[in-house]
């Protein structure tokens, strides 16, 4: 049990960070006219708290489908596309997280 909320607690906070930090940037740009030194430093964080914490969820998503995989691969090796598009899937997440950072640097 304590793994599973551990686990929706890691993906449902990506997710929002994913989503509220490039708005959060972006919202914050547009207020204000001339561009300080807090502010890169404050899209610099925004960008690395994306793409880091969209990597750690990804490489979590990827070990726990790996165990199963494995496990599933030694009883039933006609499921091997199966599991190897199953793997490939977190990887979505650190795309999406390159890409906002990406978007927020500019």
């Amino acid at each position: 049990m304590i793994k599973n909320r551990l686990a929706r607690w890691v993906f449902g906070s990506t997710f929002v960070l994913t989503m509220l930090v490039p708005a959060m940037a972006i919202a914050q740009e547009s207020s204000e006219v001339a561009q300080d030194w807090r502010t890169s430093v404050g899209k610099a964080m925004a960008a690395g708290l994306a793409m880091g914490l969209s990597a750690l969820a990804a490489g979590y998503a990827q070990a726990k489908i790996g165990a199963a995989g494995a496990g599933t691969l030694a009883e039933r090796p006609e499921v091997s596309i199966w599991i190897i598009t199953l793997q490939a899937l977190p990887e979505i997440i650190v795309l999406l997280g390159f890409v906002s950072a990406i978007m927020i640097n500019g």
